[in-house]
């Protein structure tokens, strides 16, 4: 095919809101729903390049597709050229600021870019970014939210059954006795073999989260202490990470490659986790990868499992992918696990395929 014929036909932009297998309860609120935009990008070649963008709370679903049906008038007729394509959109919006739902946009239209750019080879995405599919260790994050001890130790041993051989458990309950209470009662049900992270979701001040961490070092068999305070305080989070043992892991707030960076420069964590969608897509992710090779800091993604598998495949320091089903119900093909890996798909493209059947059933 001629790249120069694969130009930008229209967007179609489509809310949809699905249920989540497992209702998270976390220390800033419960998500039982997952609210996403699904995007397709539709080419002069025939070819539609796919991805999808989670909203958070259903009330923002329509402002995001109101940006992002925006963003596609500016570039109908464009080539399919996901760099040129970022560069414009960025251009166009540094007077209101390329961040929170704006970033969000442009990554949504970047991912399907990239999508329909791979469709085009006839590659994965992975192998046009210049790696190859191969599987990618992964952990299940769907569950062991805040909930009581006996809950939370049943859901931990149903997770392990998922063939996972780490799990992630959210912590912040108001007494720090019951988030030790928690951990405890998770390592008893899956034993010392399998890999355990912890998530505060930003609960703590600075001064809470050493205290708490601290408690944690003695415990043990923690992996890293992920977003103990607020996630943009660097100099808070670098704090916490010089007085802990356990490594500190932030970077699913990241804004930008920029953000990433003045974190890493005010030595905010021991480990980072970019988000797809903040991170601002593929184009992003590529230079939050280079950031966290020139730090020599092991990466893992957030959310976004589908993308972030072939991502992290051509990662230089790549660490875990957080493995979530939020998107499963409208796809047409999941991902394929096995042995706490995910594997990723050899199919041309992300791989990403909607169910008709379901996105219409779950239309916002």
């Amino acid at each position: 095919m001629k790249l120069s014929k694969l130009e930008i036909r229209r967007l179609r932009v489509r809310p949809v809101v699905v249920p989540m297998r497992l209702p998270l309860q976390t220390s800033t609120g419960a998500v039982s729903t997952a609210p996403l935009v699904l995007i397709d990008l539709e080419t002069t070649a025939g070819i539609t390049g796919r991805s999808y963008l989670f909203a958070i709370g259903r009330p923002h679903l329509r402002p995001i597709v109101a940006l992002v049906e925006a963003m596609a008038e500016i570039i109908r007729g464009d080539a399919v050229a996901p760099f040129e394509i970022e560069r414009k959109l960025r251009q166009k919006y540094t007077l209101l600021g390329v961040h929170n739902i704006v970033l969000f946009a442009l990554a949504g239209i970047d991912m399907a870019a990239w999508d329909a750019y791979a469709q085009s080879l006839a590659q994965p995405l992975c192998k046009v970014l210049g790696g190859t599919p191969r599987p990618v260790r992964a952990y299940n994050s769907k569950g062991l939210g805040i909930m009581p001890l006996k809950s939370l130790a049943r859901e931990a041993e149903q997770l392990l059954k998922e063939d996972f051989c780490a799990l992630k458990l959210r912590l912040g309950r108001p007494d720090p006795q019951d988030d030790i209470a928690a951990l405890r009662a998770v390592k008893k049900a899956i034993g010392p073999k399998v890999t355990l992270m912890c998530d505060f979701n930003q609960a703590l001040t600075v001064n809470d989260a050493i205290g708490r961490g601290r408690m944690l070092d003695d415990e043990g068999g923690l992996l890293w202490i992920e977003e103990p305070t607020r996630a943009d305080d660097f100099e808070g989070n670098g704090r916490i990470a010089d007085a802990l043992d356990t490594p500190v892991q932030i970077g699913e707030n990241f804004m930008g490659a920029e953000q990433m960076a003045q974190a890493l420069a005010a030595g905010a964590c021991d480990y980072v986790m970019p988000d797809a969608q903040r991170i601002g897509g593929v184009t992003g992710w590529m230079r939050a990868a280079a950031l966290a090779q020139a730090a020599g800091l092991e990466m893992s993604s957030h959310l976004f499992p589908e993308i972030s598998c072939h991502l992290l495949a051509v990662t230089p320091t790549c660490h875990w992918l957080e493995y979530v089903d939020w998107a499963e119900p409208v796809l047409a093909e999941p991902l394929a696990l096995k042995h706490s890996h995910v594997l990723v798909p050899a199919a041309p493209g992300t791989g990403i395929r909607w169910d008709e059947k379901a996105v219409k059933k779950y239309a916002a």
